[in-house]
Formats: structure tokens, sequence, C-alpha cells
């Protein structure tokens, strides 16, 4: 299906980004206390400028007690401590942009911290209860919680207070919900992004964007009822309107984590006045298969067209499995509500597969977000049950494994001690023996390795207009083999067939993420990009 190009202004950069994302925690140690930080990133600044990418999304680096990975925030303001200051922030905002490089905050506007000042507030009795949800019980004595809604994370989203009264807390219980109905607080927020483009931000990511607005009614949860009471509601429009508003006085970009089966729901987050771009999950939770695919790839394509955004692709983030590991599994779907405990994986078969995916996603319409460490090809990481730190391994009583696998710090060289992470003591997540194998030294050295393919596919998409945002139109092909034309003659193979596919014999070949057989036909698994 081919797709209009929409008019270009110098300030559209970000609809053909590749944006990296830091979780600072697990990507360099600069002070080697085993937690990553600012100086760790300011130090490797120079690998993700030669890795190629236009922009640094930081996963939440505020002030927090880190309850749930800094997705607890307590002063939007500050930098952790563990991580460096807000002036070392300012410094690598500034150095990053010298190379090139913009950079993109995360803003978490759901709820804050319990060690946030306006829930110590809201606990001492004063007029910060406002701000939340908090409410009387039901029962005789109030000793039920107000409705019967769920966290995220499992179990119940209301907790009790001393006094009697309960929170609302879609997450974690450290993780009370702000009330959005206040005007108090949509001016803090506002307040709070002005903070950070006055800083030098180009772009903010906003965690849990649908969830935001509750029905101030509170009723019970009912399957498939319309207006669900907490998703989605009308109200959040205006909310982004306003943002788009501040956004725009400093040329800023908004990116939304949103999460709606409804096409024509998600694309009103889309609209020019409200955000440029959303993560588009199901292209990450497909299946490593060609039907699915390119039905994902179909439908993205299809519900961004109507208000003119460009897509995003993405295989993998911080709450998610690696990408290795999942198309290594017999079953290579996603579900979050299914993750096990060690699931077998067959890593070869999913680091093919994975070199092939990140060049159809590199070769996409629109933006690519790639998670740090996917550029090393790194697996799951089995973390020991007495060294999770998730929430949502606690929350579910110890059935979910949780987060923690795709988080483990990052090997940087393979003969320092923990992979060259930086730390004098054992990082904040244990490294699992083998981690050394992946380090970004030796894989530099090796053109055929994960890092060298994602470096050359990203010089390549640099160097080719044609790729990046624009139209997209399939190609006739045979069963299981994905393949469309991009611009410019540029043109993506993906085979995910039982046997060799045939390439075009006229077209020159530009990259593979893999050796082709000795007839020049593409294997099982890999995908390869051609020049008409």
């Amino acid at each position: 299906m081919a797709q209009p190009t929409p008019a270009r202004t110098p300030n559209d950069w970000w609809r053909s980004a590749v944006i990296y994302q830091v979780y600072v925690r697990s990507f360099a140690d600069g002070d080697g206390d085993g937690t990553g930080d600012l100086s760790g990133v300011r130090a490797r600044l120079p690998y993700l400028a030669e890795l190629g990418v236009d922009a640094l999304w930081f996963s939440p680096w505020y002030q927090s007690p880190m309850k749930d990975g800094g997705y607890d925030v307590a002063d939007y303001r500050a930098i952790d401590p563990a991580f460096g200051t807000l002036a070392e922030a300012e410094k690598l905002i500034a150095e990053a942009r010298e190379l090139g490089i913009r950079t993109i905050v995360d803003i978490v506007p759901n709820h804050v911290s319990d060690q946030h000042p306006w829930w110590r507030g809201a606990l001492a009795g004063g007029a910060e209860r406002e701000l939340f949800h908090v409410r009387p019980g039901r029962g005789d004595h109030g000793e039920l919680p107000p409705n019967d809604w769920t966290s995220e994370f499992g179990g119940p989203a209301w907790t009790r207070l001393p006094g009697g009264h309960w929170y609302l807390h879609l997450f974690a219980p450290e993780q009370p919900d702000l009330n959005w109905a206040h005007p108090a607080v949509r001016q803090e927020h506002e307040d709070i992004l002005r903070f950070w483009f006055e800083r030098g931000v180009a772009g903010v990511r906003i965690d849990s964007a649908a969830l935001l607005a509750k029905d101030p009614r509170l009723p019970d949860f009912v399957e498939g009822r319309d207006p669900h009471p907490y998703v989605d509601l009308d109200e959040l429009h205006d909310i982004y309107r306003s943002w788009r508003g501040v956004a725009d006085e400093y040329g800023g970009v908004f990116v939304g984590e949103v999460w709606l089966p409804d096409s024509e729901r998600f694309a009103r987050y889309l609209r020019p006045d409200e955000l440029h771009t959303a993560f588009n999950f199901s292209f990450l939770a497909c299946p490593w298969d060609a039907r699915r695919l390119r039905t994902s790839i179909d439908e993205t394509l299809a519900e961004h067209a109507p208000v003119g955004a460009p897509a995003t692709w993405v295989l993998c983030n911080h709450d998610v499995t690696r990408t290795v590991t999942r198309y290594g599994r017999e079953d290579t779907g996603f579900d979050f509500a299914t993750k096990v405990f060690g699931t077998p994986t067959d890593l070869a078969l999913g680091t093919r597969r994975a070199r092939a995916a990140a060049l159809l996603s590199l070769a996409l319409p629109g933006a690519v977000y790639v998670y740090q460490g996917e550029e090393l090809g790194l697996p799951e990481a089995d973390i020991p049950r007495d060294r999770i730190q998730d929430p949502m391994h606690f929350r579910s009583g110890g059935t979910d494994p949780g987060r923690d696998g795709c988080r483990v710090p990052l090997p940087w060289a393979a003969e320092r001690p923990y992979a060259g992470f930086g730390s004098r003591e054992e990082p904040w997540l244990p490294q699992p023996a083998h981690w050394a194998a992946y380090a970004a030294d030796l894989q530099t050295e090796d053109p055929g390795s994960m890092l060298g393919l994602y470096r050359a596919a990203i010089r390549v998409r640099r160097a080719t207009p044609g790729f990046g945002d624009g139209p997209l139109t399939w190609l006739p092909s045979a069963d299981g083999v994905l393949a469309f034309a991009r611009t410019d003659g540029l043109v993506c193979v993906v085979n995910l067939a039982d046997t060799p596919a045939e390439l075009d014999g006229t077209s020159r070949l530009l990259l593979s993420s893999g050796p082709l057989d000795d007839r020049g036909r593409l294997p099982r698994d890999t995908a390869a990009w051609l020049l008409r």
C-alpha cells in the first residue's frame, strides 16, 4: 500500500529519526559505584555518534526512590543523585547536540512517587489530597476499596490510608495516581515541560499517555463497557492540545506511549494539534510470521495516514523480553501476561531473526527506536530470584520474572571487570557469566557482528533519503517473503519462508543481515536491502 509523502519542514527530523533508548541505570557506570550514570553516558557519546543515531531517549533520570525503576518520580526538576546532577544533565544535552544527537526525556504524568512533596502533604491531611484520588471505602465501615479496579502490576489498585480512606494507584502502591481534573496538576506539568525544553531537550516521551483521566464517578470495571473508566477518556485530548501549545513554543516533539486496540481512537492522539508520534506496539508484539508482520505494517500505516503522522517501529524496550530471546522461542509471540521463568530459547535462531528484523524495521516508513543493547544482540538475562528488583515480580507473588532481564548493565569491554560496565563492585543487577562475549569492543572489530550490522544499516539509511518517512509499495513475492519498495529504487526483502528466496538479479545488493547462498539467493530468516 503506497502512502503519500507529507510536506516537510526543517523541524521534521523526528519523522525519519533513529532514536536510541538509554536506560541510564544500566548503560555505563562513570563513577564505579555499580549504577549507570550521566558521566557514563557522556563518556560513551562518541560510541553513539559512531552508531549514527539521531536522538537519545532517556528513561526517567529524575530523583526517585526507585521503587519502579525511576518511574516513581519524587522531583521532576532534579536528577537522581545516583545518576548525577542537573548541571551534568545540561552538559550531556549540550554535548550530545554538538555531535548531532538530540535528547528526548521521559515524563510520567499519571502518578508520582510516595516521596513527592504533594503526596507527603496529602498524607499530612493537607489540601494536596485534592491532587490525588483519595476516597472513602465501601462497606459498613469503609473496609472495602472504593471500586474493583486492579493494578497494572497485579493486585488491587487501592491502598487504605491510616485514617481509613483509600487512594488510587494504577501501578505500585508507592505510585499514587494524580487527579488530572485539578487545574494545579495540569499547570505543574506544563511548567515541567517548559523547564526541560528550556534546558535544550528536543522532545518528550509520555509514559502511560492514555491513563491520566479517570471517570470521576469511579465506577466498577465492566468488561466491554464504553467508555472505559480510566483508559482513553475524551478529556485527555484537551490536556494534550494544551501540551502541544507548550511544545510548539520551543519546536519540541512528543511521542506518546498509547496502547489502544481501536485504530481510529489511537489516531486521535496524533492529530496535528496533539502528539507528534506514538509508539507502535503491534509490530513489537508480532510473532516472526510473514503474514502477521505484513498485516501489522499495513494496519500501522493505515491508522497513521488520516492524520499525516509518521509511524514508529520498535523491536524492544525496557519493559519487554529482548528481541533475540523472543525470536528464539518456539512461540515467538509476546504477551505481558504470560512471561514465565526458564523458557527454552534457541539463541542462534533468535539472533538470525533479530538481524533480519533490524533491517526490516530500519527500512519501514517513519521513525525507529533502538533499545540499548539491541545493537549488541543481547539476549534476555536470567536474573537469580534473590536479585530480582522489579515490583511486577513481587506483585505477581513471584510467578512473573519481571522486567529486570532486559535491564542488565551493558558489556563494553570483554577483558575488563564486569565486562567494562565501569563498576568497581558488582553492578546493581548481575551480568551473566558469558556477557563479555557480547562486549562492544569485540564487536567493533568485527564488521559481521550485530553492532557492525546496525552501524552499516543506519549509515546506509542516512545516505539514502528513500528510507525513513515516505511511501511504501508491496512487491509480488513468494509465500513467507516480505518484499517492498521505497523511493529512489530502494527495496527491502525479508525471507521468513523455509526455502531460500530468489532476488532480483538486476538489482545491486546494498546490505544483508547474513550471507547469501552460493546461488545468490536469500536464506531463511535473512533480510536484504537492494537498489534497483
